[in-house]
């Protein structure tokens, strides 16, 4: 029985969906909280067989499209209801996927990172501990390299420098991850994400924001002037990498040693990943590719970089590839143009490359 945590949100509605399609048994958890449209989220969840109607906190609501999915309206700062749900369902893995998501929310509204990604990750790990986890993998960010110039980003990195309390956040769950895999021997993975992107993505991202917009016909803002650098992942890829973490986890490494210490593995059973795209673009690029499938050329605002951000991300897979014998390869126009062919049949957007017109509001 595996939890995935945050299955209303972008990556984990798709890994949901995924491991249920390979058969898994998989109990799905969300707060669904109003940081962004919970249109979205009740949406995700829709074409996961829960509909919004039958979704009462508490209750662990079955699908109604496959019987191995169920999901239940939890909030990780809720321990006693979270040690109800691992004591009853028993699992044996665990996939932590919610989180407060975003780098410049974390300068305005600080709390809401110290309740979800450290309380609420502490109640995970206290949780998985009691109730015999086998495996905790867990979603860390790109986030973490924080101040790091040295490209590509590498695991094998010092991580000392976060530029966000997201970041920070994040870092702060791979220390904990360390002790509890060293104290209790809890297998934990954490997984670097870099710029993850795809249909049903969250409308807070880079990809949703311009598309929204040229279809709009209104201005992008961008940022750094365009000098931005991404590691665009896209989701399929961030999903694959996932399901192969979930089926390895650590056994610790007894060739590791303190004089010399690797920070991505230990003598404990422990590890962290980077999964990106290994492939980075410039801003511009990336633009350059919407307005090109769209066939609309967008009014840019430069603007100077935004307090919290990084200017550069590319990542390091060799040990993802060395590990599991996999690394994220899709093109990032092919990413796009997915994202856009399910964005344009979600809003109800009509016409051709110009003159896109909405028929719908969703």
């Amino acid at each position: 029985m595996i939890l995935i945590t945050g299955t209303a949100g972008f990556i984990g509605s798709h890994l949901a969906k995924r491991l249920v399609a390979d058969g898994e048994s998989v109990v799905g958890l969300d707060i669904i909280n109003d940081y962004y449209d919970i249109n979205v989220k009740y949406d995700r969840l829709a074409r996961a067989g829960i509909a919004k109607e039958e979704i009462e906190y508490g209750k662990v609501v079955q699908s109604t499209t496959d019987p191995n999915y169920r999901f239940v309206k939890l909030d990780l700062t809720d321990r006693d209801g979270l040690n109800k749900l691992f004591e009853a369902e028993q699992f044996t893995t665990v996939v932590n996927l919610a989180a407060q998501a975003g780098v410049r929310y974390s300068l305005v509204n600080p709390q809401a990172y110290v309740d979800s990604n450290i309380i609420g990750f502490v109640n995970i790990l206290e949780a998985s501990r009691h109730y015999g986890v086998k495996h905790l993998a867990y979603a860390s960010s790109s986030s973490v390299y924080g101040l790091n110039e040295r490209m590509p980003l590498s695991t094998s990195d010092n991580v000392d420098h976060p530029i966000s309390l997201y970041a920070a956040s994040k870092k702060s769950n791979e220390l904990m991850a360390h002790t509890y895999s060293h104290l209790f021997n809890l297998p934990t993975t954490g997984l670097r994400f870099f710029t993850v992107y795809g249909p049903w993505g969250r409308p807070d991202m880079a990809l949703f924001l311009f598309t929204e917009a040229i279809l709009k016909g209104e201005p992008i803002k961008v940022f750094n002037h365009g000098k931005m650098v991404r590691d665009f992942t896209y989701i399929d890829d961030i999903v694959e990498g996932i399901r192969r973490v979930i089926d390895n986890p650590p056994k610790g490494r007894a060739e590791w040693t303190g004089m010399k210490p690797d920070p991505s593995t230990s003598k404990a059973p422990y590890k962290v990943y980077n999964i990106g795209n290994n492939d980075p673009v410039t801003l511009m690029e990336f633009i350059s590719a919407i307005e090109e499938e769209l066939g609309i050329d967008a009014e840019k605002i430069m603007m100077d970089l935004q307090p919290g951000d990084v200017p550069a991300t590319y990542a390091n897979v060799q040990d993802l590839m060395d590990d599991l014998g996999y690394k994220p390869e899709t093109p990032i126009r092919t990413g796009i143009r997915n994202f856009l062919d399910w964005y344009r049949e979600y809003y109800g957007y009509a016409g051709g490359a110009t003159g896109a017109e909405k028929t719908r509001t969703a």
